[in-house]
């Protein structure tokens, strides 16, 4: 999969998936923590679901709708997670997406990574707004998104289904004039 440049931070590289990354993908996906704090991630998590993951967003990064990119340590290179743009051009605004495998939760990989993707959006994309959603009890991502500066814009009661159970979502959001690198 294609992200549309590498990125690089302090502490990682933000880069395109590989197939190669599909193992370590299943690996740190396929945690039911990880699953339960996100809307497209199934439990459980296979390969082909990796391959789908791969497959979707290559041809998204590739029609200018995403920028997805691989979270990965600087030393060593290893996976640790993803993170991206979901990118409506008529409209100059993206949703930001994140995961995080949970051997790296708790260290700040994901505010990082995520700050990055940011100044992606909004300096070189030229995004108008970038928004962002956390399921009501992910007290993680609701700290990333304060981190990086989003300001809450209420609640979406029950507004999604994810196994078997509707949840509220928290909305975050970023418009470029209040953007601070």
């Amino acid at each position: 999969m294609t992200a549309p440049v590498d990125l690089r931070t302090e502490r990682l590289l933000l880069r395109s998936f590989r197939r190669s990354d599909i193992p370590q993908i299943v690996h740190l996906a396929g945690a039911r923590e990880v699953a339960a704090t996100t809307l497209r991630i199934p439990h459980p998590y296979t390969e082909s679901d990796a391959d789908y993951f791969l497959s979707t967003f290559e041809a998204e990064c590739r029609n200018g709708s995403a920028a997805v990119f691989a979270v990965t340590l600087n030393e060593g290179a290893e996976l640790c997670g993803a993170v991206g743009l979901h990118i409506e051009a008529p409209h100059a605004r993206a949703e930001l997406g994140f995961w995080i495998g949970v051997p790296y939760w708790g260290r700040g990989y994901v505010t990082e990574a995520a700050r990055a993707v940011m100044k992606y959006g909004f300096e070189t994309l030229k995004l108008h707004r970038i928004y962002a959603f956390h399921f009501k009890d992910n007290v993680a991502s609701k700290r990333v998104l304060f981190k990086l500066g989003m300001r809450y814009e209420g609640c979406a009661r029950h507004h999604i289904q994810k196994w078997d159970q509707f949840i509220d979502l928290e909305n975050y959001g970023l418009l470029a004039e209040e953007y601070r690198p």
